[in-house]
């Protein structure tokens, strides 16, 4: 909204500085940290109101959760999005269709999450929406959005799957795009879903995921760094760097609050959503695959459960004490700060891979 006041420019005043993403970005994360701070506290009080016992806590997950976390209350994600959505439409340019995109995702599988904690509580009991039903609204969702990124992208990469690394190498995936799109996106709706397990374990991956593929679209969204490191051009996602900059400070301002011990979860509310904008920003900027190193520890997480249900039902044993595999270390005896900051570090390292691969070639 306020890239508009560059019609005001002469160019040499301070409303030229509206035309440079960069500053928007730094507009939209501390406009989002700035909501995060002031409507925080606010928020909690509010849900703890509403939400006389928390979050139910599960039966069979580890004994200490019980005693640690009962009582705290969900739903804390809605001060993401509220961050996320105000300052990406106060910040970001409103005629570019992927921030449009990416905001309908997002919207869209936080509303799902909501309706899933609202279930939760209202029942009692850490059973909310059926798997099947949050699965099929996520895919519809996620249809929407990937014929949608494929008719945004230009005609040379509409449809196809590029490879990192390997340069000029694509993948003509025609009718099968929207598909493989829609896998990505609910995949990393879901394993965001299973990562939040812990205060403050989900959030800070999320936020350097979001920030290595903001840098990402940035730079393919630019044609002179896409020359330069040999990378497909996408016009138009360089927006995208607004988005993600909203999240980040969003997500810092949720953190004040969610670090050991939380205050408030995040809930379905939070984490649906943020994995579904990062699969989203994913496939607008044809980084499907870098998402898979980047989101590398979501992707461990989501594995984890997989193998061990299929394990289980074959053999009746399982593979880890617990799944996901952040219970399996509690389990072992590690502590929760051990287990989160370990797992922020990994988080880390696996950005800085997926970021060399926009130089490796």
């Amino acid at each position: 909204m306020l890239y508009w006041l560059t019609a005001l420019s002469d160019g040499g005043d301070v409303f030229n500085l509206f035309r440079y993403i960069t500053f928007r970005a730094g507009g939209a994360f501390f406009t989002a940290l700035v909501f995060g701070f002031l409507f925080g506290r606010p928020l909690i009080a509010l849900l703890r109101k509403r939400q006389r016992n928390g979050q139910p806590i599960r039966t069979d997950g580890p004994e200490s959760h019980l005693q640690t976390k009962a009582g705290t209350p969900t739903m804390g994600g809605m001060l993401i999005l509220g961050a996320v959505v105000v300052s990406t439409l106060l910040w970001a340019r409103l005629d570019n269709g992927y921030v449009w995109m990416i905001l309908f995702v997002t919207i869209a599988f936080g509303t799902l999450g909501f309706v899933d904690d609202f279930h939760k509580i209202t029942r009692g009991n850490s059973k909310g929406l059926s798997g099947r039903m949050r699965i099929a609204i996520g895919l519809g969702v996620a249809a929407i959005a990937g014929t949608w990124a494929g008719l945004l992208h230009p005609a040379d990469l509409s449809w196809q799957l590029a490879f990192p690394v390997f340069k000029n190498v694509l993948l003509n995936l025609s009718v099968v795009f929207v598909p493989f799109a829609m896998l990505v996106i609910v995949g990393a709706a879901n394993a965001v879903n299973l990562t939040d397990g812990l205060d403050g374990l989900a959030i800070m991956p999320v936020m350097i995921a979001a920030a290595t593929l903001g840098v990402i679209a940035y730079a393919v969204g630019r044609v002179d760094f896409t020359d330069y490191l040999e990378v497909h051009y996408v016009p138009g996602t360089g927006e995208i760097l607004i988005f993600t900059a909203g999240l980040i400070g969003g997500g810092l301002g949720f953190l004040w609050y969610n670090a050991p011990p939380a205050a408030v979860f995040m809930g379905d509310t939070g984490s649906l959503a943020l994995g579904g904008a990062l699969g989203a920003i994913a496939v607008a900027t044809k980084h499907e695959i870098v998402l898979a190193v980047v989101g590398g520890l979501f992707v461990v997480e989501a594995l984890s459960v997989i193998i061990q249900v299929f394990y289980f039902k074959r053999t009746g044993k399982r593979v880890f004490l617990m799944a996901p595999i952040h219970h399996h270390f509690e389990k072992q005896g590690w502590a929760e700060p051990q287990i989160v900051i370990r797992f922020w570090i990994i988080s880390l390292i696996l950005a800085l891979i997926g970021l060399a691969t926009l130089k490796v070639r």
